[in-house]
């Protein structure tokens, strides 16, 4: 004697609702400080690449001099890299990461 298959609702694991906050979460570019370039010089990179005002450019400047890094962008991952890449061509030390 065969049985035919019966359907049954599986219980929501909440599995799919997890990956999707994971993968949505944001992604952040970090510039670190070095020992090369001249504060005015990183104030001038962010105004120029950011368009960031002088006051704000300013506090991310000394925050990559006093605690080392500074976050200066988020959002997706290919925007992150983008600015990663243009930290880099103007000479500033600079990687990317998931905001946390």
């Amino acid at each position: 004697m065969s049985t035919a298959p019966v359907e049954t609702e599986r219980p929501e694991s909440g599995l799919e609702e997890d990956v999707v906050v994971r993968l949505d979460k944001p992604w952040v570019t970090l510039v670190w400080n070095d020992p090369v370039n001249l504060m005015s010089y990183v104030t001038w990179v962010f105004q120029q690449y950011f368009g960031y005002s002088k006051e704000k450019a300013t506090e991310l400047m000394l925050d990559v001099h006093h605690k080392g890094r500074a976050v200066v962008s988020n959002g997706s991952r290919e925007e992150m890299e983008r600015d990663v890449e243009a930290m880099h061509g103007y000479g500033l030390w600079a990687t990317l990461q998931h905001d946390t």
